[in-house]
């Protein structure tokens, strides 16, 4: 299984609606709010390495109101 990390920015006051959005996403298992430099950490799970790359790509940066994202993939063994 592969998984990601992506912490997302968000425009002031969005937050909630990113989140209900994030929470429809396939791959998505996981989304919580956060307090700090982002606003949102999001965990995808897939099989599929280009399947976790197209989430992020054009499921998670396409959502209005994301202003950018950094991702952290995972290390298969290291779990």
């Amino acid at each position: 299984m592969e998984t990601a990390f992506v912490l997302v920015n968000c425009d002031l006051g969005s937050e909630e609606s990113v989140i209900d959005e994030l929470k429809h996403i396939e791959s998505v298992s996981e989304v919580h709010g956060t307090f700090g430099a982002y606003d949102i950490i999001v965990k995808i799970e897939n099989s599929d390495r280009d399947k976790v790359r197209e989430t992020i790509t054009w499921n998670i940066r396409k959502i209005p109101h994301v202003r950018s994202t950094l991702t952290l993939m995972g290390i298969p063994g290291q779990c």
